[in-house]
Order: C-alpha cells, then structure tokens, then sequence
C-alpha cells in the first residue's frame, strides 16, 4: 500500500536548512495497522503529511496504491486524496457552522452523492453519534468531535486510513473508546491504517511500531 524510499525533508531555519527526516525508507502492506511512534520533534506528523501528499519532501519518493505522489500537481493530489486516504486530525478540523451530520457529508458531497445527508447520518450511528447528528461541533465534547471527524474520513471508503494523534487531545477513558473505534472501523473496512501516536496503549494494538528519532526510523521499518 505504502513504498517511502529515501525521504528527506527539510525546512529553513534561521537561514539555515533543518533536516526533520533524514533518509527514511518505509514500506506497509495493504491492510496492516501501522503506529508510528517517537518523541515531539521527531518527525512523525510531518511524515503522515507527505504520505497524505500535504507537503513534498526534499528528496525520495513516496507511492501510494501504486501511485508515485512526489510529482504531481496541486489537481492531481487533490484527486489523490479525495479517491485513496482519510485523514484523522487531532484537533478534528469540524467546520463549526454545520452540524455534525452536514461535517460528514461534506466530503460525500464533494463526489456529488445525492443521498449525502442520509449517509452522513448512518455513518454517526455507526460511531455511536446517531442521536447527535443535528448538534453542531461547539455542543459537543472533545470524544464525540473526534467521532465526528472518525465518521467524515471513512465517508468515501478509503483503503487507507491516517490518524494524526487521535487521541492527544482526550482523557483517559475517553481514548481507550476511540482507540477501540477507530480499530473496529479499520477492521470492518480492510483498509490500512497509519496512525501517529504518544498513545502506548494505542500503539501496542498496532500490527506493528515504527519508531522514529530525530528524523530517521530506528526500528520497524519492515
């Protein structure tokens, strides 16, 4: 599903490069569940972007479904997007003037699905939200947004599946039932799922971990 080659990525920093991957080489199979752990700073959001295609890397080449996403245009990865990944975001990234119903029916919306709403709907059932599908995201508590923003990335049935710190913004208790969701989904859906992750209780129920250290992956990378 995933072939990263030789990825470096590098900003400007004080009129100087900073290196925030160095070298990384990553493959993961169609259907596996991935964590990609590592300290703040390590590169590991930054990575989940360019296998997203939300940013381009310095050097190296990232494919995806078979497709080499490094070269292609604004339109292309657009595309990309839209038919191959949901994207999970720690701080949700709802729309706050549309109800829960209407965030999850934006992206069915966009590939001009007639029944977008009704859909939208059964998707919050399926993450225990069928009864809160008119309440808009500031009505909600941080769990229930983060079900929201689970229900909207599986809306077009990825193959693949990228969480960002799903559970960083959440309390205890209320991680462990987003954690068990976002695994139920993943299972029922046979889609790979990549997810980045302070979490060691999340991380422990991936297929397998990925650890990353100042840029570079020390284990796990196969």
């Amino acid at each position: 599903m995933i072939r990263i080659r030789d990825v470096v990525m590098r900003l400007p920093s004080g009129g100087r490069p900073l290196t925030i991957l160095d070298r990384v080489t990553l493959d993961v199979a169609a259907g596996e569940v991935c964590a990609i752990t590592g300290p703040s700073g390590s590169g590991k959001s930054t990575l989940l972007g360019l296998i997203a295609g939300l940013d381009r890397p310095s050097a190296g080449s990232i494919t995806v479904a078979g497709l080499e996403i490094t070269g292609l245009d604004e339109d292309a990865l657009a595309r990309f997007r839209r038919d191959t990944l949901g994207y999970v975001f720690q701080s949700y990234h709802l729309i706050p003037t549309l109800t829960a119903a209407e965030n999850v029916a934006v992206p069915l919306e966009i590939v001009g699905a007639t029944d977008a709403l009704a859909r939208a709907r059964a998707l919050l059932g399926d993450v225990g939200l069928g009864e809160r599908a008119h309440h808009y995201p500031v009505q909600l508590s941080g769990g229930e947004q983060q079900r929201v923003a689970l229900a909207r990335a599986v809306a077009l049935d990825p193959g693949l599946l990228l969480a960002d710190e799903p559970t960083g913004n959440l309390d205890s208790a209320t991680g462990v039932q987003i954690i068990e969701l976002l695994l139920a989904l993943n299972r029922r859906r046979g889609s790979t799922l990549v997810l980045v992750t302070h979490d060691e209780a999340l991380a422990g129920r991936a297929d397998r971990v990925v650890r990353l250290h100042d840029g570079r992956i020390l284990n796990g990378a196969s």
